[in-house]
């Protein structure tokens, strides 16, 4: 299953070329992003520990460019590589129902008390499992 996100662009978005700048986009995949991990119980609250998730790299493709509009985006994010400490969310980034953007992030769960990477909890995995996904041919 996928999560679906509406991402309104920003006016300072757009670039000299008067389309949307190509950095913007990880910001749009961020929010996407932050969507579906708003749908996840609070790790801290129940155990009283700091535990999160960090980026560890990006990949990106530009399929056409976008232009600034007050319509939002659609940034279609789902779960896949899913590891004992690391998983990869895929997205595709529609503007007027047209593909513009694909890209990937590679996560890692991370222990903020202790200041290193940490492996993904059953009750992770089992969050995750529910948005494995794969691209629509």
């Amino acid at each position: 299953m996928r999560h679906t996100a509406a991402v309104p662009m920003r006016w300072s978005d757009m670039d000299a070329y008067q389309h949307i700048n190509n950095v913007a986009f990880l910001g749009y995949f961020e929010m996407a992003r932050i969507s579906l991990f708003r749908e996840r119980p609070e790790h801290d609250h129940r155990t009283g520990r700091r535990h999160g998730l960090i980026v560890a790299s990006h990949e990106i493709a530009y399929k056409r460019q976008v232009v600034y509009s007050s319509t939002p985006l659609q940034v279609d994010v789902w779960i896949t590589d899913v590891r004992a400490a690391t998983f990869v969310c895929r997205y595709e980034l529609f503007d007027h129902g047209k593909l513009a953007v694909t890209g990937s992030t590679m996560i890692v769960p991370f222990d903020f008390d202790l200041g290193r990477p940490r492996r993904l909890t059953p009750e992770e995995k089992e969050f995750l499992a529910r948005y494995a996904d794969e691209p629509a041919a």
